[in-house]
């Protein structure tokens, strides 16, 4: 605990923490939301997450694509839960913004080859 208070307190405390997530959720929210349907956001605008972003392609065979790709590109863990499906990106506090810059790009390159 001392260890992540320590942590938060260098980052700027949590207020940055707060608009760091905002940041960092926006980026892949703002790619899901220009996708034309693409990705497809299960969350209503109002009660979505920072921390993790749900979302679907078109069939369970794309998304499996998605997932291996996204690993090869080490972007790890955006298999959803295995009782729902689909795909999740979490952004816990430790994800960079420029983790997460990286991803938002590798999904729209994703969207404009598989499109």
């Amino acid at each position: 605990l001392n260890r992540m208070l320590h942590w938060i307190k260098n980052m700027g405390g949590l207020k940055a923490i707060e608009e760091r997530n905002k940041v960092k959720a926006a980026l892949i929210y703002d790619v899901i939301d220009e996708s034309g349907g693409f990705y497809r956001g299960h969350a209503e605008k109002d009660a979505r997450s920072r921390m993790n972003i749900t979302f679907n392609l078109a069939n369970e065979a794309m998304e499996k694509d998605f997932v291996e790709k996204a690993k090869a590109h080490d972007f790890i863990g955006v298999k959803g839960h295995r009782l729902v499906g689909g795909l999740r990106v979490s952004l816990y506090n430790a994800v960079t913004p420029e983790a997460a810059e990286a991803l938002s790009q590798f999904m729209k390159e994703y969207e404009r080859v598989n499109g």
